[in-house]
């Protein structure tokens, strides 16, 4: 099996939109844009994008500095390690385990509120963060998304009722419209305020069981064809 050849330097100049003459930290900050937007959660991104953004930041953090810029390059073990968490975590912080580029492998306690590309400091490495998604729960920016089952009745006639949700037990108004759409947003319930970043909401996709909707067909197709029969 080949593996892919090293990205090349105009390459990862275009991905991150640096020029040549980028210093240490316009390149971190860079890198902390282009992850945000490649983020495979979010529109747009993927996880092939996301690796090539890391894949340019570490061509170009190797580059020495220019000759026509005085500072000083960035030592050896600056390079960012990504940091990939369960959004359950990003909500409500927790300890992680991680491994370091030089195979050290670290527990950290980590706060609730961290968002995709935020940094993170630990045994002398800087980490960035990334947030794993999953069809049941995953985040979006600021924003929390979850899905949960709920009863065709429900999502017909509306309601306040109580969800099991992969955050706990959630007691949400449930309108018609809202039942039709399929979508329920409560106010602030999503990652909580962080540094700069606001405090976010949390969105319900109502999925309808399965098992119920099929029954109900069955029963309208028995009434159909007793209905014909008579």
């Amino acid at each position: 099996m080949t593996s892919d050849p090293p990205i090349t330097l105009s390459l990862a100049r275009q991905v991150l939109g640096v020029g040549p003459t980028a210093t240490a930290g316009e390149l971190r900050r860079a890198f902390r844009e282009a992850a945000k937007r490649a983020h495979p959660d979010l529109a747009g991104g993927g996880g092939e994008q996301f690796r090539q953004v890391v894949d340019a930041y570490h061509r170009l953090q190797a580059q020495p500095p220019p000759h026509e810029r005085f500072f000083q390059p960035p030592a050896p073990n600056a390079a960012p390690d990504i940091l990939t968490i369960s959004p359950l975590i990003a909500l409500q912080g927790g300890a992680a385990d991680h491994r370091l580029r030089d195979g050290r492998l670290i527990r950290l306690r980590l706060p609730g509120g961290l968002r995709p590309g935020d940094l993170v400091r630990a045994a002398g490495a800087h980490l960035y963060v990334a947030i794993a998604g999953a069809p049941a729960m995953l985040v979006r920016g600021d924003d929390l998304w979850i899905t949960v089952s709920v009863n065709t009745r429900t999502l017909a006639e509306g309601g306040r009722i109580a969800l099991e949700t992969p955050i706990g037990r959630r007691i949400v108004w449930i309108t018609r419209k809202a039942g039709e759409r399929g979508l329920v947003r409560v106010v602030g319930q999503g990652l909580p305020a962080r540094g700069t970043h606001r405090q976010g909401d949390l969105f319900i996709r109502l999925a309808a069981h399965r098992g119920e909707a099929d029954s109900a067909a069955r029963t309208l197709l028995r009434r159909f064809a007793a209905a014909w029969a008579a």
